[in-house]
């Protein structure tokens, strides 16, 4: 999907991104190049962070040009930005995984002891690893 994004540069400043489909987001970069990479990896975040808190994801699909008449996109350059929505959504999709047989069963009842599916229980563990990581590789 292509999503419409409005680039703005003020002398002395970075490379502003405002994404006008999806309320809230923005990011920035100091060339045209990088300010297009972190507006497309602020979009993923934001959709991800909906999805893990059950939140509903709102895209309006707008056209360029239907965008360009709002005085706040005065003096901008429009971009789209390509993303794969196939791979931003909550639909559960079945995977092939092996585990040792012992692993397994250890999952299985702590999944059973806290009235969780073995599913859920290797999302939300996946999904805390990934976060605790992410964590403690960001710059101090």
């Amino acid at each position: 999907m292509d999503i419409p994004v409005v680039i703005f540069k003020d002398e002395g400043s970075v490379y502003g991104v405002n994404v006008p489909d999806i309320r809230g987001v923005h990011s920035w970069g100091d060339t045209v190049e990088d300010a297009l990479k972190n507006v497309k990896e602020a979009i993923t975040s934001h959709i991800e962070t909906l999805l893990e808190l059950g939140e509903p994801v709102e895209i309006t699909k707008s056209k360029i040009e239907d965008l360009q008449g709002n005085p706040a996109h005065t003096g901008g350059i429009w971009a789209l930005v390509d993303l794969d929505l196939d791979k931003l959504d909550s639909k559960p999709e079945r995977i092939n995984i092996s585990l040792p047989r012992f692993v397994l069963s250890k999952i299985d009842r702590y999944a059973d002891a806290r009235h969780e599916t073995r599913s859920g229980l290797l999302s939300r563990a996946a999904l805390q690893l990934i976060d605790a990581e992410s964590k403690s590789l960001e710059p101090a």
